[in-house]
């Protein structure tokens, strides 16, 4: 058994290596080492907390935390990465639903407690509970409430955005009737409930209480919309991380509060990060969903023009400067290889060849930068939108694979647009923009997007992953 001491020195080791791991992740090239500070810096919490003083039930315990594990290394293994904006999701979930049943042993052990003989000895969160006084214990209270409301909220929530990213579940906003009334009506409610826990109503207020703010995350993540689900999981991210929080003051267990914070507030920055590159407000995301124009959308004039291998091969070997624009259809083709050997081939030509990358493209903030460096694209050609949009008007082509509203013009030019104002990708201003593409389809947004049917634009139709390799034998050597 280690000492406090022990425990102390490692939660501040820990907690080190976590902010050296968010801090290396802002860096491609220190990525890699970043995410071994947190594998770390989280086995090291969890040695020394599980091994600390008057922890026991280790013959349940350790059995747990390897099965676990196996569980999250088979996963892991086997989600691709068009699938990691839905594991994502599904893991907020864990952890909101484990705040909650943390919080309901929390009560159950503050009641065994107080209820018990005068000398009778305790062991574990139990003993923390008896050196209480009143006014600690009234603390204990309220981050219970704060744990359980924000947890449920959270798995709930979570559990409906990993079925809208994987298409279990419609992503068009749906609400019950009542809409928004519905849910301020089970939070006044909720509200009345952790009154009467804080009255010692008993421990059924807490049950209700959890029910309502299940019903709460349901019912608000769906009613937003499915364009806006990488905010909604990046918002649910930093509701973990302050469930998490919370359950670590319950606890008094300093790591879990820094760790929680961490979570929580970057979280919440990326979904600032990430409403701000949609020029959309957080509160209407959250209570609105995407979309609602205020009038008629523009009508689109002109068709789409068709091209084959043969045509955007022709114009890549005249052209001197290529930007790629890689979406959501990239990942789903699995196409980031073929993309990455054309790459090569064209800048072995000496031509020009960068990748723009938009901040929500994809389905998650670094979708895309993820599966470029997977494919061993440079990093240093990889352009977030403001450090190239300027550069579209003196490019000779623009490939756009697998997007749609980031490269919309319609943000720009109508009013009436769902996305309007939303900064995007100005590829239309190329020479040349050719789009890769399964078909005409509005994609997952469901608005239609006017760059299609421009007279310097054409469509590359079929399986994008098919697309690009049907180009790599075209491209002289």
């Amino acid at each position: 058994m280690l000492s406090q001491g022990f425990v102390s020195a490692a939660a501040i080791a820990a907690s080190v290596l976590f902010i050296l791991s968010l801090g290396g992740l802002s860096d491609q090239e220190r990525a890699k080492r970043a995410v071994w500070y947190g594998i770390v810096g989280m086995f090291v919490a969890v040695a020394f907390t599980a091994f600390g003083p008057g922890i026991g039930g280790y013959w349940w315990m350790v059995p747990m935390m390897i099965i676990g594990s196996v569980i999250g290394w088979v996963v892991a293994k086997r989600v691709g990465m068009t699938e990691m904006p839905q594991l994502v999701a599904a893991l907020h979930s864990f952890v909101g639903l484990a705040a909650v049943f943390v919080a309901w042993n929390a009560d159950l052990e503050r009641i065994r407690v107080l209820a018990a003989e005068p000398g009778e000895q305790f062991s574990a969160f139990a003993a923390l509970v008896a050196t209480k006084d009143q006014a600690e214990l009234t603390f204990l209270q309220l981050e219970i409430i704060f744990a359980i409301f924000i947890g449920a909220v959270t798995f709930t929530g979570s559990v409906i955005a990993y079925g809208k990213l994987a298409g279990s579940v419609d992503g068009k906003p749906k609400q019950l009737p009542g809409g928004h009334m519905l849910n301020a009506a089970a939070a006044a409610l909720s509200l009345v409930m952790a009154i009467a826990y804080m009255n010692d109503a008993g421990f059924w207020t807490l049950l209700v209480l959890a029910a309502l703010a299940f019903f709460i995350g349901y019912h608000l993540i769906m009613g937003i919309g499915g364009a806006d689900m990488p905010v909604v999981v990046s918002m649910l991210n930093s509701y973990s991380g302050w469930a998490a929080a919370a359950i670590g003051f319950t606890l008094s267990n300093d790591l879990l509060i820094v760790t929680g914070a961490l979570v929580g507030s970057s979280g919440a920055i990326l979904s600032y990060i990430m409403c701000k590159a949609m020029n959309r407000k957080f509160l209407n995301v959250i209570l609105g969903g995407f979309g609602g124009p205020q009038g008629a959308a523009a009508e689109i004039e002109g068709e789409q023009v068709a091209i084959d291998a043969a045509g955007v091969a022709a114009a890549l070997n005249d052209a001197q400067s290529v930007i790629i624009v890689p979406g959501y259809g990239m990942a789903v083709a699995q196409a980031q290889g073929a993309v990455s050997e054309l790459t090569r081939k064209l800048r072995a030509k000496g031509k020009e060849v960068r990748f723009a990358i938009h901040p929500v493209a994809g389905r998650l903030p670094g979708h895309m930068n993820v599966l470029l460096a997977e494919s061993k694209v440079p990093y240093d050609i990889v352009l977030e939108m403001d450090e190239i949009n300027e550069d579209f008007p003196d490019t000779d082509v623009a490939i756009v694979i697998g997007s749609n509203d980031i490269v919309n013009p319609a943000a720009q030019d109508d009013p009436n647009s769902p996305i309007a104002g939303m900064p995007v990708l100005e590829v239309w201003k190329a020479k040349n923009v050719f789009v890769s593409k399964r078909g005409q389809g509005t994609g997952y947004s469901g608005i239609e997007n006017p760059l299609f049917f421009k007279e310097n634009t054409r469509m590359f139709y079929g399986d994008a992953k098919d697309s690009i390799n049907s180009l790599l034998p075209l491209i002289d050597d």
